[in-house]
């Protein structure tokens, strides 16, 4: 019960901070009032408030500023985007994956940096150690290295867009991986799309992520 109300008034803090936004209380990159500032106008405690901020970091509204505090990133609240791609079927985020993730990876191959590639081989080794391990671990890992991939591509509103369309892969590789035994050579694949990237081969790099996606 105690768990039902904190999280009850979170959301309610999440509402209202939401609703100032909206309403242009503050402007694209002013910092938003103290957790002491906020949590005496809205009522609430400073924990309260410094969760819904959380909240608010998390769907790309708020920048939290280590040691500077937070600052407001956008006023188009990215909600409604997010809770569409939540709902929407398995061939649709398939669709959806082939046009902005396999068009990424092609960018990618063209402008990896030698730091990208240290990124992406740190990133599918950690990968590889979850593969027969945790579900949940093991994803992700597979996430991050995919974001690595797409953020290799260096333009930064594909990377912020499959930062949000995550959430989807995340669940239909739950679905689909808690239901099928797990299969090396679907790990093979994304060895296959960084050496692609390394090679700087865009449409090898782009045949091998649309293999893989098309994988059950």
């Amino acid at each position: 019960m105690t768990q039902l109300i904190k999280r009850s008034l979170v959301e309610q803090a999440v509402e209202q901070l939401r609703q100032r936004i909206t309403s242009g209380a503050w402007t694209v990159g002013q910092r938003l009032p103290t957790e002491p500032e906020l949590a005496a106008d809205l009522g609430i405690s400073r924990n309260t408030v410094r969760e819904a901020v959380r909240v608010l970091a998390f769907s790309g509204l708020v920048e939290v500023r280590q040691g500077d505090g937070s600052y407001l990133k956008t006023a188009s609240d990215p909600l409604p985007a997010v809770q569409a791609l939540s709902s929407c079927s398995l061939e649709h985020a398939r669709e959806a994956r082939h046009l902005l993730e396999a068009e990424a990876i092609g960018l990618a191959a063209l402008r990896r940096t030698e730091q990208d590639l240290l990124g992406l081989h740190e990133a599918l080794r950690a990968s590889g150690n979850h593969f027969h391990g945790d579900l949940g671990d093991y994803i992700c890992c597979d996430l991050a290295f995919h974001q690595r991939l797409v953020d290799a591509a260096h333009n930064p509103a594909l990377s912020e867009l499959y930062r949000y369309f995550s959430s989807v892969v995340a669940m239909k590789l739950e679905h689909s991986m808690s239901r099928l035994p797990r299969n090396q050579a679907v790990f093979d694949l994304h060895e296959a799309i960084l050496d692609a990237v390394e090679r700087q081969d865009p449409e090898r790099a782009k045949a091998l992520s649309r293999t893989l996606i098309n994988e059950p």
